[in-house]
């Protein structure tokens, strides 16, 4: 299944399904920081996200318990992928050039950076 970018209210929802793994909309109501929106409001994205195949549900009743079908890990890689291509080129040289002028690092973090590349280096030799 071919993953689709979410909007802002939709990244939200299933942050919080992400977190408690199976919720009724009341619940994932509950997790959203104030102001909170509509329950309507809460119910349509759900629907929406359904629809887009990210959740599904199991029925008891009249409640509808939804629960993920893209994991966080898939979604994260779907979006870093997305950012590395659209914006560095493909190339991990721009994406830590940038993040590096960006973020204003000193000499210490710089450090770590290359301290973990090392790391990586021996794990993959």
């Amino acid at each position: 299944m071919k993953i689709k970018e979410l909007t802002k209210a939709e990244e939200q929802v299933m942050q919080i399904l992400w977190q408690l793994e199976e919720a009724i909309v009341k619940d994932i109501l509950v997790k959203m920081p104030d102001p909170k929106p509509a329950y309507n409001t809460v119910s349509t994205v759900v629907r929406v996200l359904e629809g887009k195949g990210f959740i599904d549900h199991k029925a008891y009743g009249n409640s509808h318990v939804y629960f993920p079908l893209i994991s966080e890990a898939q979604y994260k890689k779907f979006t870093f992928d997305k950012m590395m291509n659209n914006y560095f080129s493909n190339s991990y040289e721009s994406l830590v050039s940038f993040s590096a002028d960006e973020k204003k690092l000193g000499l210490k973090e710089l450090d770590e950076l290359t301290q973990l590349i090392d790391k990586l280096k021996s794990k993959r030799s």
